[in-house]
């Protein structure tokens, strides 16, 4: 005789799970260590946030202001993209939790802050195990509202308790006013950017030395992407944006972020990649590398070309320069250089013109913008905030010239079909001029070809 191991409903339409039986419910609910988790946020980011909120309360100094940091965006199914927090409210926190909402309700002098928090629930409530978003049963264990308060030195509160403002300031007008004041980066923000930038040095040495392993394995593009993506991941929060791998015609595509290509000896690489630090604050640098560690006559003449443009962009980075000067300088090397060559319709003068810029065939896009906790940050300032206003200390700013001959442009020669190249760079406008954070890796053709083989080795 044989024991039956078949469930006690084989045969049968399986029943539903309940998850209000009473034996699971005393089942769940009991047996767990306490945890005390200690909220994710360092002493300096919390002093950070509150001088932020300072500078903040004295542009509003009479009105209530609310920030969120959002909720994730639903992407199928019961499945969520990945919660990345609202770039205001972290600036003025430095929390990331999702859902979180910052209230500065305004008193004489000054305002209340509180922030509102959904609490992690824990072994014994029902959403332990019924909540995939907040219960430590799917999330682990997590901190509570104790140790945010603690951790920032702010009252924080359930979000359940939570009641929209009737006086608060409207979104869009708050948002143009933090915009502005997040263009001037304190101490703490420059050194958040300057491990960015770092570790993307790191990043674009990771993936130069899997060039070969790219080509041989025939995996190409996304095979670069991805080895980016998890050195950023290891380092840091992850990429600051969709990291661009464009090989060959798919260098001068400015956003080529599908990085489906092949990866061939010969072609330039065109690589735009930026680490999120854990505070989130992100780098932005491209650089265009030779596949097989040397530019041919042509690919070099059009880096030389972006480079100059580069370093005359760059010059024009100093305090009280306006913020157009350095796109100016640019654009009129690749005006004349392409005069040069042959490729303008009208004059460099003609072309330079308001009315004109038949150049910009070659590079449609700007030559630079703010950088940040965004990778183009401040994007909501007024136009006299941000292009009509002249360069101050303490703003981070890239420069990224560049010239994109596509595959099927009939308009230049067939050996310039094809060539994207483009360089960029992240700096900081001191008192005196600049600072390139980014100038490890180098900008020069000769530079990048030894730097190439230096990591292929």
């Amino acid at each position: 005789m044989t024991r039956d191991t078949r469930p006690p409903y084989a045969g049968t339409r399986p029943p539903k799970l309940a998850d209000d039986s009473p034996g699971f419910l005393s089942r769940i609910g009991h047996g767990w260590a306490d945890r005390q988790v200690p909220a994710p946020v360092d002493d300096a980011a919390a002093q950070a946030a509150a001088a932020h909120r300072a500078r903040l309360s004295a542009s509003f100094p009479d009105r209530t202001l609310v920030l969120s940091a959002g909720q994730a965006r639903h992407r199928n199914g019961d499945a969520d993209y990945p919660f990345r927090p609202d770039s205001d409210f972290v600036w003025a926190t430095s929390c990331q939790a999702e859902g979180a909402i910052l209230v500065l309700r305004h008193r004489p002098g000054g305002h209340d802050p509180v922030l509102y928090l959904t609490p992690p629930a824990r072994p014994g409530e029902r959403d332990f195990f019924a909540s995939a978003a907040h219960g430590e049963l799917w999330v682990g264990p997590s901190a509570g509202l104790a140790a945010w308060s603690a951790a920032l030195d702010l009252p924080v509160r359930p979000v359940r308790e939570y009641a929209a403002p009737a006086d608060a300031v409207e979104p869009a007008e708050l948002s143009r006013v933090v915009s502005g004041l997040r263009m001037i980066k304190d101490d703490w923000e420059i050194a958040q950017l300057r491990e960015a930038v770092e570790h993307t040095v790191g990043g674009f040495a990771a993936v130069a030395a899997e060039v070969p392993r790219a080509i041989a394995g025939n995996l190409g593009e996304r095979w670069l992407q991805g080895t980016f993506d998890r050195h950023a991941r290891t380092f840091g929060n992850g990429p600051g944006y969709s990291t661009i791998v464009g090989s060959g015609e798919h260098a001068p595509v400015l956003h080529w972020v599908r990085c489906d290509g092949p990866v061939r000896p010969g072609e330039v690489l065109l690589l735009d990649m930026g680490v999120e630090a854990k505070s989130l604050y992100t780098a932005d640098v491209t650089r265009t590398i030779p596949v097989g560690g040397g530019f041919t006559p042509t690919q070099r003449a059009v880096h030389d070309l972006v480079e100059a443009a580069h370093r005359a962009g760059i010059d024009r980075v100093r305090p009280g320069a306006q913020y157009s000067d350095f796109h100016f300088a640019a654009m009129e090397v690749l005006a004349h250089g392409l005069a040069d060559w042959g490729l303008l319709p009208v004059s460099v003068g003609g072309a330079l013109a308001p009315e004109g810029q038949q150049h910009r065939r070659f590079l449609a896009c700007g030559i630079g913008h703010h950088l940040g906790l965004d990778v183009h940050d401040c994007g909501s300032s007024e136009y006299e905030q941000y292009h009509g206003a002249p360069l101050e200390p303490g703003m981070v700013l890239t420069v990224e010239p560049g010239l994109y001959f596509h595959a099927h442009d009939e308009t230049v020669p067939p050996e310039l079909r094809g060539i994207g190249v483009r360089l960029e760079d992240d700096l900081l406008v001191t008192g005196t001029g600049h600072d390139v954070l980014s100038d490890a890796l180098p900008i020069d053709a000769a530079g990048l070809e030894r730097w190439t083989r230096e990591q292929t080795r």
